[in-house]
């Protein structure tokens, strides 16, 4: 009975042992030994992102003979390429809550990282924002976005920029056949072209930590939620058209093979990719 009751004993421990294990490969599968890194990575990120986009267009405002609207847009854009080949291996360079969400609605980025990933992001823009405002004081001007007409016409045009800049970006970044390695040129070109249109209409901000940190900062919030609903439905349609025609592409693929081997070698590669 004492042996019976040692080796029932040592099979609980074995599966209390086994379940302690899984479960902590689930937490890492989750949060990755790396994953503090990433976060502060996105802190650093989004920081210079919005120091730079809405510092430029924040002396755009106070003199645009030293910095012109043609300038900020192209200022928008080039920190984000270079942020994305400075940090992209690290944490991706998301540097966006939209982009984000997006990513993770198309099961490339994990959900449970989401809400880490966006305080993060909305902690460097904030910080980035105050210190704007502690550089340019007196003026009020920290760059912060808002319709210049009505709020349809920022919110349409804060969809379509913003459609533009994630289906580029889930091309560049999820898709085995993008040449990722002029990903950041790809991204960042999209932020300049989408900043050159949007800008007289609604600022071109594509970005809802981009928007928010210089709105608390400067305690004004004329139309945020334009800039919040915008980005967001802009990146997941965005997101969403890219998923769509690429799964489309690779069925045209399947279509298009003509021979019986080719489609078992076509069906070989696949699951060697799986």
């Amino acid at each position: 009975m004492e042996v019976f009751d040692r080796r029932s004993s040592s099979c609980n421990l074995f599966n209390v042992t086994s379940e302690l294990q899984n479960h902590i490969t689930q937490k890492q599968s989750m949060y990755p030994p790396g994953f503090p890194r990433k976060v502060f990575a996105e802190v650093i990120g989004t920081y210079l992102l919005v120091f730079v986009g809405s510092g430029s267009a924040a002396m755009n405002a106070i003199d645009e003979n030293k910095v012109t609207k043609l300038g900020a847009s192209l200022a928008g854009g080039f920190i984000v390429t270079v942020m994305i080949y400075a940090i992209g291996h690290i944490s991706g360079a998301h540097m966006n809550p939209a982009v984000s969400l997006a990513f993770a609605t198309i099961t490339h980025f994990p959900w449970k990282q989401v809400p880490f990933y966006i305080a993060a992001q909305l902690t460097g823009a904030i910080s980035a924002s105050y210190t704007l405002r502690a550089l340019l004081e007196p003026s009020k001007h920290l760059g912060a976005t808002s319709p210049s007409g009505s709020n349809i016409q920022a919110l349409i045009i804060e969809i379509v920029t913003t459609f533009t800049m994630v289906f580029i970006s889930t091309a560049v970044a999820t898709d085995s056949k993008a040449i990722g390695e002029v990903a950041g040129v790809a991204v960042g070109s999209s932020v300049c072209i989408a900043s050159i249109v949007a800008g007289p209409i609604s600022g071109g901000s594509m970005n809802p930590a981009r928007t928010l940190g210089p709105a608390i900062a400067s305690a004004s919030y004329k139309g945020i939620w334009v800039y919040m609903v915008g980005p967001i439905t802009g990146a997941l349609l965005g997101a969403w058209s890219y998923v769509v025609i690429q799964e489309t592409d690779h069925k045209q693929d399947i279509v298009n093979l003509q021979s019986p081997l080719s489609l078992k070698l076509h069906h070989e590669m696949n699951g060697i990719e799986l």
